[in-house]
């Protein structure tokens, strides 16, 4: 697997004619070394790949990484100038989007041989198709959002806050052998589910409050993310309303999902259908992201992406209105691309549910 992984960055040396890559990003490197620590460079030429990292990671790198050379360095700029003038390398790619001003600049005055050629969509889509192995991880990170959710769910009532709610879902997440949180979790309700990144407060739930709930765990390196609207009692006719406006909209970009659909019309299906309902002005952000090792990766699901997608992506679909003094609603599930379609991944049933109270 790591050695397939590695012919995209083999295409990309030749086709970039470069001499070296340097890959600063971890999850990439975690991808094309099986390294999981939290510091390193990874030195890649068409001859052989370079793990340079502290003393710290030493004896994990030389369990973990697949490369034929494994460096331990004192001071990491340093060690990657003398590397790359020991190999007489001269055009050498970095990951631009990576990489700080400040660390290229002391890089480039240590090796002011070399002719640097930064690298940014060149290497966007190196994680963009899952392996058999990823989706395993996935799968069971989505898995442990539905175990948590459904220990958690008698707990949300009227009275209780939405900090109470998000740090029990971490802990039955957790529990359930979840590594970390997948980012901040968002429990908005009331008029705070018209901020799409609502993230949990002391504020308590009221009966009549939607409450939009946006969370996920990490399993072996994979993220889980996958967004509910729930109803505590009765709820305003308006807020029922484009409840049931968005999850026309999700349900119906879902089935449109196809390989080789370009990603902005499927981002149109929901989008569309959301703005004739009069509430384009109410769905500002991107219908979805990719998931994988980074909870937002590529392919980003925007009207702006003319990317295809490709059988074996794993993205999220996840339209939402939000209006100011009254509420929001957002309904996510993540999917992976197959060849008749998609499969979902998360497990979580998005119909209109009424807390009783």
């Amino acid at each position: 697997m790591i050695e397939q992984r590695n012919s995209f960055i083999q295409d990309l040396l030749s086709t970039e004619k470069l001499d070296a890559l340097l890959i600063f990003g971890l999850p990439n490197i975690r991808y094309l070394t099986g390294f999981t620590g939290t510091d390193g460079v990874l030195l890649i030429r068409s001859s052989e790949s370079v793990f340079l990292t502290d003393s710290r990671y030493l004896a994990q790198a030389q369990k973990q990484a697949s490369v034929e050379h494994i460096h331990c360095y004192k001071n990491k700029l340093q060690a990657l100038a003398d590397e790359l003038g020991e190999a007489g390398s001269h055009r050498v790619g970095f990951d631009a989007d990576i990489v700080s001003v400040s660390q290229f600049e002391a890089l480039a005055k240590l090796a002011d041989h070399i002719n640097w050629c930064p690298l940014s969509a060149q290497l966007q889509t190196l994680r963009g198709v899952k392996s058999a192995e990823e989706l395993v991880a996935l799968k069971s990170a989505a898995n442990l959002n539905d175990q948590a959710f459904a220990a958690v769910l008698p707990l949300i009532q009227p009275g209780v806050t939405e900090r109470e709610i998000a740090l029990e879902l971490e802990f039955a997440l957790k529990r359930s052998g979840g590594e970390a949180n997948a980012f901040d979790f968002i429990v908005a309700s009331g008029t705070r589910g018209a901020l799409p990144h609502g993230v949990a407060t002391e504020k308590k739930l009221f009966a009549g409050d939607l409450v939009t709930i946006d969370f996920g765990t990490r399993v072996d390196g994979y993220h889980s993310d996958e967004t509910v609207t729930l109803a505590i009692g009765k709820v305003d006719r308006k807020l029922r309303q484009i409840f049931d406006i968005v999850l026309e909209a999700h349900d119906s970009a879902l089935a449109a999902i196809q390989p080789d659909m370009a990603i902005c019309d499927l981002d149109a299906v929901a989008r569309d259908f959301i703005n004739s309902k009069g509430y384009g002005d109410d769905f500002g952000h991107s219908l979805g992201h990719g998931v994988g090792l980074e909870v937002h990766e590529y392919p980003a699901v925007s009207s702006r992406s003319e990317q295809k997608l490709l059988e074996g992506m794993v993205i999220t679909v996840e339209p939402g209105i939000y209006i100011p003094g009254l509420g929001g609603v957002r309904i996510e599930d993540t999917v992976v691309v197959t060849t008749g379609g998609f499969e979902t991944l998360t497990k979580i049933p998005k119909q209109f549910k009424q807390i009783n109270i």
